[in-house]
């Protein structure tokens, strides 16, 4: 998976805002309990997790969930920090 570049959108001022408050989706297997775990590794990688933010919905067959919640963001290091920690899990197909 190929990192996001952000140069162009710093350089026009676009983008997202930081400090923020930031929704950050992550899907992968059902069976990884994954609704449990990712807020956990969010907090590993030292984010702020608003817990009850948490949700989560399976896919149609079963196979697959996906887990959105909220995290606090002090700067677009951050940010690219929490999806490098999602994308790390093996349990994790993709994070957007």
């Amino acid at each position: 998976m190929e990192p996001i570049d952000f140069s162009k959108a710093k350089q026009e001022g676009k983008g997202f805002q930081f400090p923020g408050e930031f929704e950050i989706t992550a899907v992968g297997k059902a069976s990884a309990n994954l609704p449990t775990h990712v807020p956990q590794l969010l907090e590993r990688a030292g984010l702020h997790v608003f817990h009850e933010t948490v949700r989560h919905r399976q896919s149609g067959e079963g196979n697959f969930v996906s887990v959105t919640v909220s995290i606090r963001c002090e700067s677009r290091e951050q940010y690219e920090a929490a999806h490098t920690a999602l994308r790390e899990n093996p349990d994790i197909r993709y994070s957007m």
